[in-house]
């Protein structure tokens, strides 16, 4: 019986925002590609309307060996949700103001060459994945929280309210790798200019960030499996495959994108004293001040809350929720990780 030597092929979904110039990131990788011994890629770029998933789709129908997203978390994301559950492996490459699951999976993320000889050369392996169920609010929740003077962020979109709890808009289903969150920190992503973040990175976020630490707390009922509820006054919530961020920050410690449970924290601190307290506690691993951080794991996490707030996942806004429910997806996606 004859072998098929005929070289292996990939495919590169690639946000093009994300770079000044496209055709020389294109040359590079195809450069890296001759160079061990792959065909000529398969080039796909994003658009507003499809940040990935079609293009995904048209990878795996092309019957690529390989699947690499360049781009931001949101574009790995979009990826990763419709490849998780295939055969073909995810290779990751560095192109966004994140990097988060690259990051924590312990890849390249400031080389492009060094993050494609990776995927090219690296060996599988599967990781969980999360599934998000999110109710939106309706006009009446809405316009209370539109009234809350103290709310900084003043990104209320009526257009988010769905008054008839019937309506299949009420409530969307969403994939993500890396965190979902309610609160501060989807403020925060929802803020930060884009040209900002082209200029400084992920220090973007900080600087915005800085401006929403005096935003109103919500209170919240988080339920953990099948433990009773518990209700938290909470200034963010954030629900992770994995937990580490930039800056050395850890912020949920004991995450694992392949463990099979799904991690939250609960972040409750009070004025700028409780603020600085909370960092320390999250970089360090040790308590100082009186911050409030509660941590919290399973396969299923439901959180309420009591008026509608931000909501993210992966970085990617996503409006206003009134609630969220996560449940892990346990190995169901190939990364490509180093040898």
């Amino acid at each position: 019986m004859q072998q098929d030597t005929s070289p292996r092929t990939l495919a590169v979904i690639v946000n093009p925002t994300k770079f000044d110039d496209v055709n020389r990131v294109r040359a590079k990788v195809q450069s890296v590609c001759e160079e061990h011994g792959w065909a000529e890629p398969l080039w796909l770029e994003t658009t507003v309307d499809d940040p990935g998933e079609g293009q995904a789709r048209e990878a795996l129908d092309a019957g690529v060996d390989l699947i690499c997203p360049l781009g931001g978390d949101g574009t790995v994301r979009a990826v990763g949700s419709v490849v998780a559950g295939s055969s073909v492996p995810l290779g990751l490459l560095p192109g966004g103001t994140g990097n988060l699951l690259a990051r924590n999976l312990g890849l390249p993320v400031d080389s492009l060459e060094r993050a494609l000889a990776v995927a090219l050369t690296g060996q599988d392996k599967l990781i969980d994945t999360c599934r998000l169920d999110l109710v939106r609010p309706n006009s009446e929740q809405l316009a209370e929280r539109l009234e809350d003077e103290d709310d900084p962020a003043r990104t209320v979109d009526f257009e988010d309210a769905v008054d008839d709890p019937s309506d299949p808009r009420a409530r969307e289903q969403h994939t993500f790798l890396v965190m979902a969150g309610l609160g501060f920190d989807a403020e925060v992503m929802a803020s930060a200019p884009e040209r900002l973040k082209a200029r400084v990175g992920w220090l973007a976020y900080l600087v915005t960030g800085l401006q929403h630490l005096k935003g109103p707390q919500f209170t919240i009922a988080l339920k953990v499996d099948s433990a009773h509820p518990i209700k938290r006054r909470v200034r963010s919530v954030m629900v992770g495959n994995v937990g580490k961020l930039q800056g050395a920050m850890e912020l949920l410690p004991d995450a694992e994108a392949d463990d099979g449970a799904v991690d939250a924290v609960l972040l409750s601190p009070e004025g700028m004293v409780g603020w600085a307290a909370m960092v320390a506690q999250l970089t360090t691993r040790q308590r100082f001040g009186h911050s409030r951080v509660d941590h919290f794991s399973g396969e299923e996490i439901r959180v309420v809350s009591d008026k509608p707030v931000e909501i993210e996942i992966d970085g990617d806004t996503l409006g206003t929720a009134i609630a969220m429910r996560i449940l892990v997806q346990p190995g169901t996606l190939l990364v490509r990780t180093p040898a």
